[in-house]
């Protein structure tokens, strides 16, 4: 089925350019070539590509038709492809987990990364924008000198209303500003959208359906992005050999560029935190892939703390917060104990890996951080529980 779909928007692709008053190539940012992963496909014959954003590139569709469109142009070689998406996850889980899930495998050539949706209706602010584009930038280059990437503005209602209105999503303009001062190529997959529709190629309610794209939708995408490609690969690269990438001066200090993870695996057990080996929620509930069927650290019990070591500039935790999610307290280095509500949005009906960034800016140095629980909870909760997958920093 899944190869059905395939062929079916591969095929579906090639016939978009009819009917199209608009040139993709209008929003199309190219700052650095792609000639890395070109010399590297076509001379070395192997290649390995990723895919970072939420759930618009977890799911199948324009991810597909990027894969066969490769796969396709050079077909003497031989691609790994690394599929990196987790749903409702943005720029900043994406910085911290990068080195498990996008090099698991080893350096990557082309990173196709997107997090403009999820930065954006997640709430974060303009700071962790920067803090977490310019960290998944770094961390690819410190990886490989030579990996070339691309970052996609993918559309939502918001920044079409936005653009309507003569403006700029600031989650773009953060987004950008690190494009620039890396020299990396841009998609603006949310514009052309938009323009698209406003001069009547088709329309939302009933062609592209939401922000999870219909199967035309994922078709709109996959045309851009290889638009894009072909306009990058036709170039001449017959005498060229593949160079260094520009790593300036950091935008941000205390970006995230060395974001990690560590999985909480006490040596002794915890009084009032319960290690789950193979969690699942209780009670039927919506999960997300990667935060479920996994070793989690639960806790339930006000005033029983838990304790994490780390060297670095920033610390947090990342947890499935579900209808159960509770509130909890930490503190820094003993500095005096904060409150951070697990409760969002959208837990009511789904347990959410959500990443809480609780301390940044730090000293570069080691610190210890302490969490409890409380017995206070959102008045939408229907527990006092913290589900914890992660701790997180940002450092050696």
């Amino acid at each position: 089925m899944k190869r059905i779909i395939q062929v079916f928007l591969f095929v579906m692709i090639a016939s978009l350019s009819f009917g199209q008053s608009l040139n993709s190539t209008d929003y199309h940012e190219h700052r650095t070539s792609l000639k890395n992963s070109f010399l590297k496909f076509q001379n070395e014959k192997q290649g390995r590509v990723a895919f970072l954003g939420g759930s618009i590139t977890y799911n199948g569709g324009w991810r597909d038709s990027i894969c066969n469109y490769l796969q396709q142009k050079f077909p003497n070689t031989e691609f790994d492809f690394i599929a990196a998406g987790i749903p409702s996850t943005g720029s900043t889980p994406a910085a911290f987990r990068f080195e498990q899930d996008v090099l698991k495998n080893g350096t990557v050539d082309l990173l196709f990364e997107e997090a403009a949706v999820n930065d954006d209706t997640n709430g974060r602010s303009a700071e962790e924008m920067i803090r977490g584009m310019e960290g998944i930038v770094r961390h690819a280059r410190n990886a490989n000198a030579k990996c070339d990437v691309i970052i996609m503005h993918f559309v939502d209602p918001g920044k079409m209303e936005k653009y309507r209105d003569g403006k700029i999503p600031e989650v773009i303009q953060q987004h950008e500003k690190v494009a620039e001062h890396y020299k990396v190529s841009t998609i603006n997959l949310a514009k052309e959208v938009t323009k698209r529709i406003d001069v009547g190629e088709f329309d939302w309610d009933n062609d592209f359906v939401n922000l999870h794209p219909s199967p035309f939708g994922q078709g709109i995408y996959a045309h851009s992005m290889i638009q894009f490609l072909e306009a990058e690969f036709a170039k001449d690269y017959a005498q060229a050999e593949m160079t260094d990438l520009p790593l300036p001066e950091k935008l941000d200090a205390f970006c995230y560029d060395k974001g990690k993870l560590v999985s909480p695996n006490p040596r002794t057990a915890i009084k009032g935190w319960e290690m789950h080996e193979n969690w699942k929620p209780q009670k039927r509930s919506n999960t997300r892939a990667g935060f479920v069927n996994v070793p989690m650290l639960v806790g339930e019990y006000p005033g029983k703390i838990i304790k994490f070591q780390f060297k670095g500039t920033s610390v947090g935790i990342a947890v499935a917060a579900g209808p159960d999610a509770g509130v909890i307290e930490y503190s820094i280095d003993d500095q005096p104990w904060q409150k951070q509500d697990l409760f969002t949005q959208w837990s009511k009906s789904l347990y959410l890996p959500w990443f809480f960034t609780l301390e940044s800016g730090l000293k570069d140095r080691k610190h210890t951080m302490q969490i409890r629980m409380t017995s206070e909870r959102n008045p939408k909760s229907t527990g006092n529980k913290c589900v914890l997958r992660y701790f997180n920093y940002n450092g050696e």
